[in-house]
């Protein structure tokens, strides 16, 4: 694995030459990303090759890692503060006049914070971007606190914590982990990667993976017990941090961050459904955030990154696109993922609704917002929207399935046309998208979520709303399949269930049956009545986020809609009966 159209220098410090890569253009902010273990410089290949449009990108080969050579003799050659003599040598030669921005994964961001909280290279950061690496003085403490006050509580998350850390035991022992990785381990770690990880099988880890792991075995042996032991205690960072969690982390609990705030003046979180190697598995998602971040901070305003939404630390930078986000719950989804930091891309068959809620989103703190048109139940309309949209904007992290049309009337006042109509926009529309942006999310391989709008009528009948609830209930049925499919890609899948919800789908709602002047009456009664309940797609919005940062399979949402779940799984008798009672229109 090569990095295309990388320029490559040699920088010689401490009796080592690194081996240093770059991309972009020398006058834009430097951006230095620095590699964990057991890896090289080529874990960033798809994260630099982002950033290089926007920033002038530079990656080196920790010593005694790829291609820089390495300390001799090994032991004590990879303690921190040599490690920190590389990075600022590295930092001198290609940006010798402004500060750098700095990006670590794994050991990278161990080595990182050392970085951020010296004294000697305060000045020369600009920012630092963590992830799935804590600072060892941070982590000393955060156990040391634990076991001066051993409530059962700290005692699990210290077990906890234990148990992910069994490698770091493992890598303490004399040359049995050197024979494994010349040996077995370094033949099958590339498989094993992409098993568990879900990294693309795409000549990562590079030819040189046994010697980089034997050689990093000393990064473990020459820093954690004494830092554990004696954590410093002055690491206070001197540059605004983002903190990138990966949920699914194998190695890290998240509950080592906890105390961070103690020891980062600025500090922005974000968390990611995503497992331990996110350079690989997630390349898009960390580029926008680190080109976010790195942004605001050349621009005097860390603090700007960090969005005012509820769950601003889940969603900043994702991919967002709803349909049906004119009006109504669609909209306010699209806007409570703009207040979260997404970037959305708002869907509707009406073009200038669409316009005004991308517009709005922007206001509210989308960093970037797009309207689209289309009709969902047009299926060449949507393969070109699906195309246009991961060709222009990328491939989306959370598709909401929302736009949908009502019907009302008995089952023989519906038309074999009510019935395609109503069937192609509220089944079909929510098919086309599942099928389209749901193929991209698992061709990419990097996870994601679909949200599909079903409605409380999936689980309640009624008389007056045979073809609308049937729609509603495949499309209830059609998620719990697609949940189950996807569930081994990391992809979640969710049906909402609504319930009253006071939207313009009332006064819009057809109704069979009957003449053109009772419809409207219809239309204007149902609109009040729901306009009494007055419930708000706000609520509806909150609770499509939680549901999505849950993992949640069915969410019915008001009162109403989840007394009707209830019921049709343990008193489906009654249900049956008041589906009987004709509604007050």
């Amino acid at each position: 694995m090569t990095l295309q159209g990388a320029r490559e220098r040699r920088v010689r410090t401490g009796g080592v030459e690194l081996c240093v890569a770059e991309l972009g253009e020398a006058g834009q902010p430097t951006v230095i990303l620095v590699h964990g273990y057991p890896d090289s410089k080529e874990v960033w290949t798809e994260v630099a090759a982002r950033l290089a449009d926007r920033f002038h990108v530079v990656l080196y080969d920790v010593r005694g890692h790829g291609r820089s050579t390495a300390p001799k003799p090994l032991r004590g050659g990879f303690t921190l503060e040599k490690l920190t003599d590389d990075f600022l040598a590295v930092a001198d030669a290609v940006s010798p006049d402004r500060p750098v921005h700095v990006v670590g994964h794994d050991w990278g961001s161990v080595q990182a914070w050392e970085f951020a909280t010296v004294k000697r290279t305060e000045g020369r950061i600009a920012s630092f971007t963590s992830m799935s690496g804590p600072s060892l003085d941070h982590f000393g403490h955060w156990i040391g606190r634990r076991l001066r006050r051993p409530t059962p509580r700290r005692v699990g998350q210290l077990l906890g914590q234990g148990v992910k850390s069994w490698y770091v035991y493992a890598l303490h022992t004399p040359v049995l982990p050197e024979l494994a990785w010349r040996g077995p381990l370094g033949k099958r770690w590339p498989r094993m990667l992409e098993r568990a990880e879900k990294v693309p099988g795409d000549g990562y880890p590079t030819s040189s993976l046994p010697t980089d792991a034997a050689h990093g075995a000393w990064l473990y042996r020459d820093n954690v017990r004494a830092r554990l032991r004696r954590p410093r205690t002055d690491a206070y960072a001197h540059a605004p941090v983002q903190l990138i969690t990966p949920l699914g982390d194998a190695f890290l609990s998240e509950r080592l961050y906890d105390d961070l705030e103690l020891w980062v003046p600025q500090l922005t979180r974000r968390t990611l459904a995503a497992k331990h190697w996110i350079p690989r598995s997630r390349p898009d998602q960390l580029s926008a955030w680190i080109t976010e971040f790195v942004t605001s901070v050349e621009g005097g305003r860390p603090e700007a990154v960090t969005a005012t939404g509820r769950h601003a630390d889940r969603f900043g930078g994702q991919l967002v696109l709803v349909t049906g986000a004119g009006s109504g719950i669609g909209r306010a989804t699209a806007y409570a993922f703009a207040e979260a930091g997404a970037r959305v891309v708002a869907v509707d068959r009406d073009a200038a609704s669409a316009v005004r809620t991308a517009e709005m989103s922007r206001l509210i703190g989308a960093p970037e917002a797009w309207a689209e048109t289309v009709d969902v139940s047009d299926e060449q309309a949507m393969e070109k929207l699906a195309a246009k949209v991961a060709a222009e904007y990328g491939v989306v992290d959370v598709l909401v399935n929302n736009a949908g049309i009502g019907l009302g009337g008995s089952f023989f006042d519906t038309t074999p046309e009510d019935w395609k109509k109503v069937l192609d926009v509220n089944l079909w529309g929510v098919i086309h998208g599942c099928r389209l942006f749901g193929k991209q999310m698992a061709e990419r391989g990097q996870g994601g979520h679909i949200v599909n709008t079903a409605s409380a009528a999936a689980f309640q009948p009624s008389r007056v709303l045979p073809a609308y609830s049937t729609s509603k209930a495949a499309v209830l049925m059609l998620s719990e399949c697609l949940r189950a499919e996807l569930a081994g890609q990391g992809i979640g899948v969710t049906a909402i269930c609504p319930g009253l919800v006071n939207t313009n789908i009332t006064s819009t709602a057809r109704f069979a049956g009957v003449d053109p002047e009772e419809e409207k009456r219809r239309q204007k009664k149902s609109a009040r009545l729901y306009g009494l309940r007055n419930y708000p797609p706000e609520k509806v919005a909150d609770a499509i986020l939680r549901a999505v940062v849950r993992g949640e399979a069915v969410v019915p949402v008001t009162p109403e809609a989840r007394g009707a779940y209830v019921m049709s799984r343990f008193t489906p008798k009654a249900l049956r009966a008041l589906a009987r009672l004709e509604p007050p229109l």
